[in-house]
């Protein structure tokens, strides 16, 4: 088994990645889908925030209200950090679970974490390589805007909620760059995959 841990900041081309690798055969766990299964309606998660954040994060169905939880936390590092202490044990759970199942299917699967918050919550070491995917903090403002909706300053607010990129930077292995079009960070993704394969293939022979 391969771990590779992926994340970026946010509109940065990590989603393109995760698709590429996937197409490519890796097994890719996406913690952002995880976040949301582990808050839906009638889920230990989804009682610990309504307790933590009222009722005002539910919507009409009694589900979870994600804009206006959104709004809450972005605003808030003392709330951004009590909804991470809920969720995350959560969501690193389901993953090692999902992980397991993949490896037990294939001992030699290549299992990529997809992880927003890598670096921020310490999970650096990891994983056998840890891919960032980088552009600059302009243009993902403005990919934010014009591809999103967000507006402007709710746009620089998610940034600011992320590590900096030279925090991500220098915990990277691995370094694609989000800047350009679709088509050349997957043909990056390529690369890196045959590296990847390559790499494998020595340890087998070694």
């Amino acid at each position: 088994m391969t771990r590779i841990g992926l994340t970026g900041g946010i509109a940065a081309g990590k989603s393109v990645v995760a698709t590429r690798l996937r197409e490519l055969g890796a097994v890719v766990i996406d913690h952002d889908v995880i976040a949301r299964q582990v808050v839906e309606p009638g889920s230990v998660g989804l009682a610990a925030v309504v307790e933590r954040f009222g009722d005002g994060v539910l919507d009409e169905n009694e589900a979870l209200d994600r804009a206006a939880l959104g709004h809450i936390v972005f605003n808030d590092p003392q709330a951004r950090g009590d909804l991470e202490a809920i969720l995350h044990p959560q969501i690193a759970r389901v993953a090692a679970e999902d992980e397991a199942r993949a490896v037990a299917t294939n001992p030699r699967v290549v299992i990529v974490h997809d992880v927003p918050l890598l670096v921020e919550t310490g999970q650096s070491d990891d994983f056998h390589v840890l891919v960032v995917v980088h552009a600059p903090a302009d243009l993902r403002i403005a990919r934010l805007v014009e591809t999103r909706g967000t507006t402007l300053p709710e746009a620089r607010r998610r940034l600011a909620a992320q590590a900096s990129d030279e925090v991500r930077l220098a915990a990277a292995d691995v370094v694609l760059d989000g800047s350009g079009s679709v088509e050349h960070l997957r043909d990056q993704v390529d690369e890196l995959w045959r590296r990847l394969d390559e790499q494998m293939l020595q340890e087998q022979e070694g």
